[in-house]
């Protein structure tokens, strides 16, 4: 059995109840975040579906009121007649073939790779490279677009794509433990929220089964579902 250590035993001694508000946890992810780096805070839901089957599928993107607090950097794919100056000084990394002929050579220097669809087909070949480190442009991590601006913008401002993993739980960052309260406390709810409003066709009965905050080093910490619904 692996040893709990000094610091995450003293952490845990601070939860005393069962279930708290969504206040009281934000309030209390920060005191038992006690690493000396800063640490991410983390929401894992458990959801009442079975993603085996289509009809009760999870996967989507939603804007974080308060961004991430990550500073990602952004590569946006495009035909050579569509590049445009404004990108480049939107983005990070703006490039046609040569940039398909960079990442075929595995030069790999972004986070979030962005695609307008005629480039497409011409991507299929690198599945192999993008689709193990997640990076691969789909329409459902908006990641395949044909407004390339007002794509860069939201993941600046704070896009994120979360899926219900084989289990029927959610794992997702919303923040950073030096975030304020308030900040946490929006964010935290946008993500409630959009799982809420993205329930699948599928779902029969009660759809969230339990809900857990923690910063990234930290124990969990369980939240009142009556209490976010009010």
């Amino acid at each position: 059995m692996k040893k709990i250590s000094k610091r995450l035993k003293k952490a845990k001694e601070l939860i005393l109840k069962q279930e708290y508000s969504a206040e009281e946890s934000i309030e209390l992810l920060k005191r038992t975040a006690t690493t000396k780096f800063i640490e991410s805070a983390e929401a894992h839901l458990c959801l009442n579906i079975d993603p085996k089957y289509a009809d009760q599928q999870l996967r989507t993107t939603l804007v974080l009121p308060k961004g991430t607090g990550k500073t990602l950097r952004l590569a946006v794919l495009l035909s050579e007649d569509k590049i445009k100056s404004e990108y480049k000084e939107q983005a990070d990394i703006v490039g046609s073939n040569d940039l398909i002929e960079k990442i075929t050579k595995g030069e790999i220097d972004f986070d979030i790779l962005i695609s307008s669809p005629e480039m497409m087909p011409k991507l299929a070949k690198l599945g192999r490279i993008l689709g193990p480190k997640g990076l691969m442009p789909s329409t459902k991590s908006g990641t395949v677009s044909e407004n390339i601006e007002e794509t860069i913008q939201e993941f600046k401002k704070g896009k994120v794509e979360y899926k219900a993993d084989r289990t029927g739980i959610v794992h997702l960052n919303f923040g950073k433990t030096n975030f304020s309260n308030e900040d946490l406390l929006d964010n935290l709810l946008a993500v409630y929220k959009s799982i809420e409003q993205n329930k699948p066709s599928g779902v029969k009965g009660k759809y969230f089964k339990n809900f857990y905050i923690c910063s990234s080093m930290g124990p969990s910490i369980q939240l009142n579902l009556t209490n976010l619904k009010d």
